[in-house]
């Protein structure tokens, strides 16, 4: 078991990740608090920003910045555990990377701040944004390929040394994770090199759809990668914290593999109403996007059976007696099982959406604001918040302390609590047909619109309790980094399975094989009606500013 108690190299590098993370969060919390408040009708935003501006500066920096740096410290640190450490090439390209993502991102911002990329986080034509915009998002898309480049390079080196041996399952989870997002940036990079002459204006028109198709192909995968990250954690963390055993390897591992060859397809449910589709095409990928729910109702299953047997080995009698024997007063549990059980009804509310009918009903309202807010904000963020209360520790050479727990056990209250108001009201609201991506308005005095505002009031108030969960997670985050007393903390990870587990089979270890099928499948999905869009493209639109 390894003890560091100074921070070595490798972990400097998943420390400056989470550092640069947490402070993007703040900036981009505060950015949802100014939205939210807004759209309660409680405040104007002023200063020469507009509220188009603010609603992309927070998709921006939340959904891409945060979770991809997260995710990169996250996965650093866990190969680097697992696999014996982090080479010094390996660490040079992380590195790298980092430094890559840097300049993007601050480019990316300036284009916004300047009014020049008030395109949304979904920056798909017919809105234009500045060329430099897009180049910055090449850097971030770098970004992850380069960090996917060293965990593969670490993995085959590790099974190359160790020949007929499973690769740890932590590092399973971190080589399925790149190879899906690698598979949903290649996506959107070609999207963003298509739109950049076009932004340029070397040329005058573009094809709409094409982007939309490309765009969603990457924006809805993007969303499940960070889902496969919690669920790494769900699988991993878990059941060491409450003292339990994994489940099965082999069901963890298909879990990883089904998530991997089956989520590219699910975006077509974005475009559901889009025309220029046939109705064949929209029904087949109804399937495609229904298919994802399978790897989440395995992990349910595996999981809710881990708590189960741990919840009887600590002296659960009864039906539910091993609920209460849980670790509820544990943060590092709390955390994570809120964020599980939240993403049963995230889930649901996927599922609702793929439905032609109810994505009739939902498409472009708040509800859809409301469902992303549930399956990211609750069941991914949650889940990276408890992670916060060991990994930190683990890897600055401190440890956590009484005073720091119970304040993270406030923090997540305030958290769960802001995001189970502001959800609520916009899943309701969206029901009565307010719009997304709209800044405060009674249209006109309009009755309907005026009948929103009561239920918008509470997307006020969960935003106001959501920044003080952030202002709490970020002083946590550099109190444990920075202050708390020196000592080590362990790495969390389960290493022993259930006795009547089954033995892993070797065909989980073939990810040559895995990959040629999730391509197979996505050319299933996207061949067609990328050819036919390519092949008989509609009338191009020219770029518009609308803000």
């Amino acid at each position: 078991m390894k003890k560091p108690l100074k921070i070595v190299t490798s972990n400097t590098l998943a420390l400056t990740n989470f550092a640069t993370a947490f402070a993007l969060l703040l900036v981009g919390g505060f950015l949802g608090l100014v939205q939210g408040l807004n759209r309660a009708g409680v405040l104007e935003i002023v200063g020469g920003i507009n509220y188009y501006e603010v609603l992309t500066l927070h998709g921006i920096l939340l959904i891409l910045a945060f979770t991809t740096l997260f995710m990169n410290g996250y996965l650093w640190s866990a190969v680097d555990y697992v696999l014996g450490g982090l080479t010094k090439g390996i660490r040079m390209l992380g590195w790298v990377a980092y430094g890559l993502f840097m300049f993007g991102s601050i480019l990316v911002v300036i284009m916004v701040l300047a009014g020049e990329a008030t395109v949304l986080y979904t920056f798909y034509a017919p809105m234009a944004a500045s060329p430099w915009f897009y180049i910055g998002l090449v850097f971030v898309v770098l970004n992850i390929w380069l960090s996917g480049i060293g965990v593969f390079i670490s993995a085959f080196r590790w099974k190359r040394r160790n020949k007929g041996a499973h690769l740890p399952l932590f590092a399973f989870f971190a080589v399925g994770v790149y190879v899906l997002i690698t598979f949903s940036t290649m996506f959107v990079a070609a999207e963003v090199f298509y739109i950049i002459p076009w932004a340029f204006g070397w040329i005058d028109t573009i094809n709409v759809m094409l982007t939309r198709t490309l765009f969603w192909a990457f924006g809805h995968t993007l969303v499940n990668v960070w889902y496969l990250v919690a669920v790494s954690a769900w699988y991993m963390v878990l059941p060491k914290v409450i003292g339990g055993k994994l489940f099965s390897d082999s069901l963890a591992r298909a879990v990883v593999i089904l998530i991997v060859v089956l989520n590219v397809p699910g975006g077509f449910h974005h475009q559901i109403v889009d025309p220029g589709f046939s109705e064949g095409l929209k029904f087949m990928h109804l399937f495609m996007s229904l298919a994802i729910a399978v790897p989440s109702l395995l992990t349910a299953f595996a999981l809710f059976a881990t708590l189960e047997r741990t919840g009887r080995r600590r002296g659960g009698k009864g039906l539910l007696g091993w609920f209460w024997k849980l670790p509820w007063y544990d943060v590092r549990f709390l955390a994570i099982m809120l964020a599980m059980i939240s993403f049963i009804f995230g889930g649901a509310g996927g599922i609702a959406q793929t439905n032609n009918q109810l994505n009739q009903v939902v498409h472009n309202t708040l509800w859809v604001v409301g469902h992303f807010h549930v399956t990211v904000g609750v069941a991914v963020v949650l889940t990276f918040f408890g992670l916060v209360y060991w990994l930190i520790p683990h890897l600055s050479g401190r440890v956590l302390t009484k005073k720091i727990h119970n304040l993270g056990i406030w923090q997540t209250m305030f958290w769960t609590v802001g995001m189970l108001f502001m959800t609520l009201s916009m899943s309701y609201v969206g029901l009565l047909g307010s719009p997304r991506r709209t800044e405060y308005t009674t249209y006109g005095g309009s009755e309907t619109a005026l009948a929103w505002d009561p239920y918008l009031l509470f997307v006020g108030a969960g935003g106001t309790l959501l920044m003080v969960g952030i202002v709490l997670i970020v002083y946590i985050v550099f109190h444990l980094m920075f202050l708390a007393p020196k000592g080590y903390t362990e790495f969390m990870v389960v290493e022993e399975q259930e006795e009547d587990a089954h033995k892993t089979p070797k065909w989980t270890e073939n990810w040559g094989l895995w990959v040629i099928v999730a391509i197979l499948i996505i050319s299933m999905g996207y061949v067609v009606p990328l050819v036919d869009l390519i092949g008989n493209a509609p009338p191009g639109s020219p770029p518009i500013r609308t803000f």
